[in-house]
């Protein structure tokens, strides 16, 4: 996952997370990532994700946009890329990984080494007897 941290603007300070892709961003309610700041049109440029390339920008015929204060049409994000569409300044990232927990499987590692323990003594009582 991906995530967008919104620079300036009215949401400055706010992040916005990518689940899925391709991530529509512009002005208009239908967009996946809505910014109605000064200077974003209607549907503005859009993310998506190619295998071989990357996290590919492509933005809308005559809009406005800058990565890293480069003009640009078409740009692959990389972490750290600084997107200027409008009046808003975001930055590209990639979002905090999911950390998961196993406590299930090392509580069930842990009673199957004390059931083989508690196993073995009793093995070796009944073969002392």
């Amino acid at each position: 996952m991906v995530q967008f941290q919104i620079l300036s603007g009215k949401q400055a300070g706010s992040r916005w997370i990518a689940r899925r892709f391709p991530v529509r961003i512009g002005r208009d309610g239908a967009n996946d990532f809505r910014l109605e700041e000064e200077g974003v049109w209607d549907h503005h440029c859009e993310v998506r994700l190619d295998p071989a390339a990357g996290f590919v920008l492509i933005v809308q015929s005559n809009a406005l946009l800058t990565v890293n204060q480069a003009p640009t049409q078409t740009a692959c994000l990389r972490n750290g890329d600084s997107v200027e569409l409008g009046s808003v300044r975001l930055r590209f990232w990639l979002a905090d990984p999911v950390v998961r927990t196993f406590r299930g499987r090392e509580w069930f590692v842990w009673m199957l080494l004390t059931a083989i323990g508690i196993g073995e003594v009793a093995l070796i009582c009944w073969l002392l007897r």
